[in-house]
C-alpha cells in the first residue's frame, strides 16, 4: 500500500476529500476541482458506492488502498480505499497522511439529501463525523438531488465560501457541518431555482417512514426490498429541512456526542435504581 508523499511540506491547507457516492461519482469531482483553490488536496475515497453506511467500519475482513490517477488532471494525489468513509478518514490521518495533519475533511458532495435523520444514515456524514471524532474541522455536503448526473454548477459559490469560513475561523471542537443545498430545479416544475443565501439551522424532527416490498426473484425465491416515504412533521422554520425547502443552504452543526442530557436528569429523579 502506497503512502501519501510526505517529503515536500506546502504552507497551503492540506484539505482531506472523501465520500460515500464512490470515488468515480460527479459530486466528489466537483468538491475536489472547487477545494484546489483554497489548499493542497488529496482524495482519499471509497471504490465503490457506501450510500447509508452509517458510521460503519471495516474490522472483519482486510482493508485495502490503492493510488488512483483519477484526479490527474487538477494534480491532485488521491487513493481509493475498500472500506467505508469512516475507514477512508481513518485510513488517510493514521497511516497515509502519517507525519501530516489535514487542516480541514470535507465530504461529498453526496447526490441526495442528508437533512434531518437522515445524517444517522449518512456515509457522507460519517466521514465528516470522524474528522470531529479525531478533533479535525470537517463538514459534509450534500446535494438535495439524487440523479447521478445532477447539476452542481450553482453551489460553488457557497461551498468556497462555507469552506473558507471553516479554514480561517474554525469550528468549536468535535464539530462538524452538516450542509444540504437545494436542487437546481425544482423536482415537479422543473423551474430552475435560485439559492436565496446560507441558514444555520437545527436538525429536523423527521424521519423515514420505512416500509418492506416483498418480491420475487427469477428462481421463485422471495425477497425483500427496503422503501418508504419521508414524513416531516415539524414545521418549524429554523430546521435544515425547512431551510432547503425554501431555496436556502442549510447548515446545522453537528456532534457525536449523544448523550441526552436530560434524560440523566429525568432518571436521577424519577427513578428508583438501588445502589
Amino acid at each position: 500500500m502506497q503512502k501519501a508523499d510526505k517529503s515536500n511540506e506546502n504552507q497551503r491547507p492540506l484539505i482531506l476529500v472523501s465520500n460515500d457516492d464512490g470515488i468515480t461519482a460527479k459530486g466528489i469531482r466537483e468538491l475536489v476541482e472547487a477545494m484546489t483553490q483554497l489548499g493542497e488536496v488529496i482524495v482519499v475515497a471509497p471504490d465503490s458506492p457506501q450510500s447509508g453506511m452509517g458510521h460503519a467500519i471495516t474490522i472483519h475482513m482486510p482493508l485495502k488502498a490503492r493510488k488512483s490517477d483519477i484526479f490527474k488532471d487538477l494534480g491532485v494525489e488521491a487513493y481509493e480505499c475498500s472500506g467505508t468513509p469512516a475507514d477512508c478518514v481513518k485510513l488517510a490521518k493514521f497511516h497515509l497522511f502519517e507525519n501530516r495533519t489535514p487542516d480541514l475533511v470535507v465530504s461529498g458532495i453526496n447526490h441526495g439529501s442528508n437533512t434531518s435523520i437522515s445524517i444517522l444514515y449518512s456515509g457522507t456524514m460519517s466521514a465528516a463525523i470522524e474528522g470531529a471524532i479525531e478533533g479535525l474541522p470537517a463538514i459534509g455536503f450534500s446535494l438535495c438531488d439524487y440523479g447521478e448526473n445532477a447539476d452542481f454548477s450553482h453551489v460553488r459559490p457557497y461551498l468556497l465560501k462555507i469552506a473558507e469560513q471553516t479554514l480561517k475561523n474554525g469550528l468549536p471542537k468535535n464539530i462538524a457541518l452538516n450542509v444540504n443545498f437545494p436542487a437546481r430545479f425544482d423536482k415537479e416544475t422543473q423551474i430552475e431555482q435560485t439559492i436565496k443565501g446560507a441558514k444555520v439551522c437545527r436538525q429536523a424532527h423527521a424521519r423515514w417512514q420505512e416500509k418492506f416490498d416483498l418480491r420475487t426473484d427469477p428462481y421463485g425465491r422471495e425477497y425483500l426490498w427496503l422503501a418508504g416515504e419521508f414524513v416531516n412533521p415539524d414545521k418549524g422554520e429554523d430546521t435544515d429541512e425547512w431551510a432547503v425547502n425554501n431555496g436556502y443552504v442549510s447548515i446545522v452543526p453537528c456532534q457525536f456526542d449523544m448523550t441526552a442530557h436530560h434524560g440523566i436528569t429525568h432518571i436521577n429523579n424519577e427513578w428508583n435504581i438501588e445502589k
